[in-house]
Order: C-alpha cells, then structure tokens, then sequence
C-alpha cells in the first residue's frame, strides 16, 4: 500500500447516519470532507451507498500490542494495523513492552516508520517510563519526545511502576512537554503467582487468586501523587467496581486523572475460567459480574474516558497449553466495535454519539493525537468508518488480519460490522475487505 499522505480522490457516500442520526451525504474531497448535507452532487465522484449504515469518525486506540520488533511471530505492524483496519481505527498507540523495549528514541522511530509504511492506520508509539521496563532508572522520556515520533504517552504497561519515586519523578518529567504517564496498577507483591480474580471462582479452582485490591491500592497511591505534582496520569484497564469508585473520587477533586476500559471487561467474567481455557487468561484478570455491571456504568457516566482494546496478539503455542504456562492477553482490535454495541448501545447505555466520544474523541485527546477523534464535520480529516449495526455474525478468527487467533469471543454471535474505514479520505476498508 503507499504511504499515509496519498489520496484517492473523491468519494461521495450516499445516506449515511453520522453518529446514528438522519440520513445524510458526505463527501470526501482529497484528505478532508468537502461538505456534509442532503442531495449532495457526486460528479466525478465515486459513490458509496452507505444504505443508513452509522458513519462514526475514525476509532482512536490508546492501548495496542504491536509486538514488532521482537515478537513478529504474534503480529508484526503491518498485520496488526491491517486488523486496525478491520475494526474501523485510523490510529493505534503501540506500546512499549517490544525486544528490545521501546525505551530510546530509536526505537519508538523505528515503530513510527514502520506504522507509516503499512498505511492502514496511523501508529503512535508509546515510551516506556524506565529502562528495559524493569521500574528501577527513568527511560529518555525527553528524547523520545523529541524524536520524530514524538511521543506523549508513557507506559511500562504489562508491569507497573510500582516505586512511588519514580512515578513522582516520571509524572514530574512530562509535564514539561503535556505528556501523560499511563500506569498498569498491578501491585507487585500483592498478585505474586496469581492467576485469577481472587474470589469464590478461584477459591473454587484452587488457582492463585489476584485481589482487587491489588489495582486499587496503586490507583490511590497514583491519583495522589498525580494530585501533589500537577501531573497528567491515565489508568490503563480498569477491571474494578473500587477502581471506578476511586478515579470517580479523583475527578471530583478535580484531579488531571483519566482512564479507560478495554472490550473484554465491559462483557466476559471470571466465571469463564472454569472452563480453563487460556484464551480467558488476561491480565488484568476477568472479574465479577458485579465489577462488570460497575464498569458499564461507569464508561455510560464518563468516569472512564474511554475504551481500549489492550490488543495483545499471542502465537498458539503461547495459548494452547495449559492455564498456569499460558500468556496473558486477547486479541481485541477487530471485536471492539462489536462488543460495545452489545454491551453499551445495545442495552441503551449510551448512544452512537456517545461511543464516538469515547472510541475516538477522548482517546485522541488524551493521547494529543493531531487530526484524529475529529467531528464528522466538513473541513475535518476524512477519517472515518461506516458500521453496519443490523448485522449479526459468529465470531471466526480464521478471517481475522491479526496474525494470532487468541480471541475470547470465538463462536460468540456478536452484532454490528464495520464495513468500510477511510483513512484520510483513502480507503483501508471495502465491503469488509482489506484494501
């Protein structure tokens, strides 16, 4: 494919609902959308009947394993944008934990090239907070920054930074440029050997048990120090109905405090794990019904910003073993869509509008992504996606573009399907199918 900056022409997309409303049509001009309205002339324009489909901007994730360089046998940038793509997101912040880690302004380049050599979405690579992830010297965060990928958002996601000194000193170093640390709260000690929720499934199973209180408690800590230094900080995964309690708190005070939830904790519980099938073993762990229904509530409320699919592709072998050997982690980027309309829109906790905010606005402000999360709007950069809401199909992965199948939603019928995605007025999506 060529580069994110070509354009293919003009494009005029016949009756389509911007955010779930009226009927309308859109016409894309180059980069941009030249002009939103009713009768609108498509000459010279190629005509897409988007059929009363929901025209949503472009989906913004906060959270994605690309795994490249080092693991390009679970994905590499190319498939894992291709699967961007699919899922209707435009723009993807890859994160850190890579081999080697990005950590250094060469390889938070080298993942920003490769993003723009796959056209299929913009890829914003995200710094580690210290070195090799190992949560004992702060990472270049100045010089990632500075580099050509020009990072903002940090994260040692898949371990956390647990020492209360260096997270002061990492939340003290980004604001000197308006970066964001995006903490994993998983206290280290606490979850030593877990495997599960700790709970009854996991006293039921007799598997290592990962309690609540084990996020919570850096969450509390983190909120406070984000208080005292004046800093951004972002919650990755929230997972507990005391988590949302706590940044609700947070927010109250008035606290630079944002944070998201990703797919899988919005629908699947711990109850799964008795089937003990790895593809349920993620980290942070599927929680209770109750952790669930909180979680809802709280994205519906706003008290979580937004949603992030945490995409983390694994080979087979890594999955098809038993629970205690097998890696932690999900595919998400092709079922996100999907899963928020059955759990949110669906059951009327929030509306189109409303998982535009929150799959693409607020990400992209949070992570301060220029051009994407924008109003379908004209003079706004056409990226965008039609969904197809009506539609209802099982859950194959042998179609997914991920070069891994470790989802949890196989044979799952879910709704909803996104059927074309623009980047920047050029399609990566047509009728379902990679461009």
């Amino acid at each position: 494919m060529a580069g994110t900056n070509s354009t293919n022409g003009r494009t005029l997309l016949r009756g389509a609902r911007v955010l779930g409303g009226e009927p309308v049509d859109v016409l894309i001009d180059g980069e941009k959308i030249r002009e939103v309205g009713g009768g609108l002339d498509g000459t010279g324009a190629e005509v897409v009947d988007a059929g009363g489909r929901i025209l949503l901007p472009g989906l913004v994730d906060l959270h994605t394993h690309l795994r490249e360089p080092g693991r390009e046998d679970s994905e590499t940038v190319l498939t894992g944008t291709r699967a961007a793509a699919r899922g209707g997101f435009t723009a993807v912040h890859a994160m850190a934990n890579t081999f080697p880690v990005a950590d250094t302004a060469g390889v938070v380049e080298q993942v920003w090239r490769l993003g723009r050599e796959s056209g299929y979405c913009d890829v914003q690579p995200v710094g580690a907070v210290t070195v090799g992830l190992e949560g004992k010297k702060l990472a270049e965060l100045g010089a990632m920054h500075d580099s050509a990928a020009a990072v903002r958002v940090f994260s040692d996601d898949g371990k956390c930074v647990d020492d209360a000194v260096i997270m002061r000193r990492a939340l003290e170093y980004v604001k000197a440029f308006d970066g964001v640390v995006a903490q994993h709260a998983q206290e280290p000690r606490l979850t030593e050997g877990a495997q599960m929720n700790e709970g009854t499934v996991s006293a039921a199973l007799g598997l290592g048990g990962w309690p609540a209180v084990a996020e919570e408690s850096i969450i509390a800590r983190d909120v406070l120090l984000a208080a005292h230094v004046g800093s951004r900080l972002h919650i990755c995964h929230l997972s507990t109905a005391g988590s949302v309690e706590l940044v609700r708190w947070a927010k109250s005070k008035g606290w630079n405090v944002t944070a998201e939830v990703t797919p899988h904790h919005l629908l699947l519980t711990d109850e799964l794990v008795r089937s003990y099938d790895p593809v349920y073993k993620v980290n942070p762990p599927l929680r209770t019904e109750a952790d669930v229904l909180a979680l809802r509530e709280a994205l519906a409320d706003g008290t979580i910003d937004c949603v992030a699919t945490d995409h983390a592709p694994h080979p087979h072998e890594d999955k098809d073993c038993e629970w205690g050997a097998a890696a932690m982690g999900m595919l998400g980027l092709e079922t996100a869509l999907p899963v928020l309309q059955h759990t949110m829109v669906d059951t009327g906790l929030l509306d189109w509008a409303g998982i535009a905010e929150r799959m693409s606005h607020r990400p992209a402000a949070i992570g301060r992504l220029d051009g994407q999360g924008r109003p379908v709007a004209a003079g706004e950069p056409a990226n965008l996606l039609l969904v197809d809401p009506d539609y209802r199909g099982t859950v194959d992965p042998a179609g997914f573009a991920s070069r891994s199948r470790n989802t949890p939603y196989e044979g799952r019928e879910l709704p909803g399907r996104v059927t074309h995605t623009w980047l920047r007025g050029r399609p990566t999506l047509v009728d379902g199918k990679l461009a």
